[in-house]
């Protein structure tokens, strides 16, 4: 899907009557036949994605003159303890939230200030991404990036823990949020002991990068035989360079194969707030993030980024995501183990 800015999310705006905003729905369906949103929403956004969840707001705007978005944009952990301190205090500056990951979407929804939403707007969600208070956006999956020219895949563990033993020289980016949710993950699967036990294993091999990109076009130079991170950095780099030294592999029913999410919940009620959330759903947008962005999508229907393998042949760990926000911990335990 060729896209060239915010004007390349959707076609020509088509008004559509109210009324058809409540046909059930199973799967993506066009922003054409959307209701035109009219009214004024505060919405608080999550940086991330460089850019590109900017691009879907702007259309939406574009293609809804009678509809004022106004932005609030910050780091998505700053932005849900803003939102959770502004609760205690009785406060609604936010009508909705858009986060970059399911951690910052369980803090807030942990204060209860989440709304419910409709059964026929989350069943169009594939049924483990569907909750009652928020709407997973798009995923990304935590995966083993491995240089082609010195490995294949099945020379790569099937297990995450089995990678400290491997032999393998390993990039990483500890700093990183993604990271600090897979290592959350790990230890709410697999409990303190053994998830510490990892880290200062895997520090003995490992080199620290300073984001998830770094950890990939190290991989692709040969600094170091793979690297952990999300899979569409991967993609990214070979999307620009086809030749690139450089292959996903998966493990299997571990935090290493942690299915992660963006999502939006709604913090006011109302048809305006539960028909924004409506568009991110589209067939639309959700073809553009996973063209544009290379990000997984969640609704039924719609083809995985190119060169992923479909989601239902990867096998992710079951792991309530909303979890996630259980931080503290887990940068305490990184601290310990002295890899931050």
């Amino acid at each position: 899907m060729a896209l060239v800015g915010a004007m390349g999310v959707f076609p020509r705006a088509v008004p559509r009557s109210p009324a058809q905003s409540a046909v059930p729905q199973t799967a993506a369906i066009s922003v054409d036949r959307l209701p035109q949103l009219k009214g004024e929403l505060t919405l608080y956004l999550g940086r991330g994605e460089g850019g590109l969840y900017e691009n879907v707001l702007k259309a939406i705007q574009k293609r809804n003159p009678d509809f004022e978005l106004h932005i609030r944009r910050g780091p998505t952990a700053a932005l849900a303890n803003s939102i959770v301190a502004e609760t205690r205090a009785g406060l609604r500056r936010a009508d909705l939230f858009w986060a970059v990951d399911s951690g910052a979407v369980g803090l807030v929804t942990g204060t209860g200030a989440a709304q419910t939403l409709p059964a026929e707007l989350t069943q169009q969600l594939r049924p483990e991404f569907q909750f009652p208070d928020w709407v997973p956006i798009s995923g990304r999956i935590r995966t083993l990036p491995y240089n082609t020219k010195r490995l294949t895949a099945d020379q790569l563990p099937s297990s995450i823990l089995a990678l400290a033993d491997s032999g393998l020289s390993i990039g990483w980016a500890p700093a990183y949020a993604a990271f600090q949710s897979f290592v959350t993950a790990m230890r709410l699967l697999e409990g303190d002991q053994v998830t510490i036990d990892w880290l200062r294993a895997v520090k003995r091999r490992a080199k620290n990068y300073a984001g998830e990109l770094g950890v990939v076009m190290a991989v692709e130079r040969g600094e170091v035989d793979v690297g952990l991170a999300n899979h569409y950095y991967t993609l990214r780099l070979k999307s620009g360079k086809p030749e690139a030294n450089v292959d996903l592999a998966f493990t299997r029913n571990d935090a290493g194969c942690l299915v992660n999410v963006s999502g939006i919940l709604a913090l006011r009620a109302g048809e305006l707030p539960v028909n924004f959330i409506r568009y991110l759903l589209t067939r639309e947008v959700q073809s553009y993030l996973a063209t544009e962005a290379f990000e997984v999508p969640l609704v039924e229907g719609i083809p995985p980024p190119q060169g992923l393998p479909p989601l239902d042949t990867v096998s992710p760990p079951t792991l309530d995501l909303t979890r996630l926000a259980d931080l503290r911990p887990t940068l305490d335990l990184m601290r310990k183990a002295g890899v931050l």
